[in-house]
């Protein structure tokens, strides 16, 4: 098995420069890239320092950034970030927000190094190695039952399609609300799978994904033992329509949960 621990390094090391911008920087002019999606000057200052340093140390990785896209020859290895995954809480002050650098192998999530810069965290995982927060071992929770359970959910949709969208949203929304301890909306996929992964949720439910959103949560996630999957119950990829995660006893309640909701809100064909 390819050890991918010996990218980690290298990952840090890129994941420290857009701390330290996303530290000492001010938002700045944003630009609006659809109905109330955004960028800060942070978000593409980021990438730019992160994508420049990756390419310097390692040029045989392909690279996919939110705000640039994809660059390089196609790889078997590819880079995934989000340089800012939070934006609107960035721009508003609030401390939720990350900056989320995966690797993919092919379709599958290898390795993560996200930071939390603004609450003093830092997440990392490489396949086969295990996950941590600021160097020590973490681990998901052992909750089994959907009462005690306390699962984030993520952002309902802007934009082309958003009403549709929303009412799917909303039937989980509804439903959780009637069997679960609590539900938290925090504005970060790449926070929800760190706090997935180290037990402060218990299960995550968001019905889209996006290579730069979750491919460093999902690494972190499944070394803390977590199960990241489908809509349909199989295995997470960058090609999964959804992000699910939760442990191996409460997840097929969670996913039970979301698809019965989705049955529901579906046009009757009679």
């Amino acid at each position: 098995m390819t050890d991918y621990a010996r990218l980690l390094p290298l990952a840090q090391e890129a994941v420290d420069l857009a701390r330290d911008l996303m530290r000492t920087l001010q938002p700045g002019a944003l630009t609006f890239k659809g109905d109330r999606d955004m960028a800060s000057e942070v978000d593409y200052a980021i990438e730019r320092a992160v994508r420049a340093h990756l390419a310097a140390k390692a040029p045989d990785i392909g690279f996919l950034g939110e705000e640039y896209g994809d660059s390089g020859d196609a790889t078997a290895l590819t880079w995934a970030l989000d340089p800012v995954d939070g934006t609107v809480n960035f721009v508003h002050g609030s401390p939720l927000c990350a900056i989320s650098l995966g690797l993919m192998h092919g379709a599958d999530a290898v390795l993560g190094v996200i930071d939390l810069p603004f609450l003093g965290t830092r997440y990392h995982a490489a396949k086969g190695h295990g996950a941590y927060a600021n160097n020590r071992r973490i681990h998901a929770s052992r909750v089994t039952d959907l009462r005690d359970a306390v699962v984030a959910i993520g952002d309902y949709a802007v934009g082309t399609g958003a009403s549709g969208k929303n009412t799917e949203r909303l039937a989980i929304t509804e439903q959780l609300t009637r069997h679960v301890q609590r539900i938290r909306m925090h504005g970060s996929a790449a926070i929800d799978l760190a706090w997935l992964a180290h037990g402060r949720i218990d299960a995550f439910i968001m019905l889209s994904n996006k290579p730069w959103d979750t491919v460093a949560g999902v690494a972190v996630a499944r070394e803390a033992g977590a199960l990241v999957v489908d809509l349909d119950g199989t295995p997470h990829s960058v090609h999964a329509v959804a992000t699910i995660g939760g442990n191996d006893l409460l997840l097929p309640s969670i996913l039970t949960l979301v698809q019965r909701s989705l049955e529901r809100t579906e046009p009757d064909q009679g």
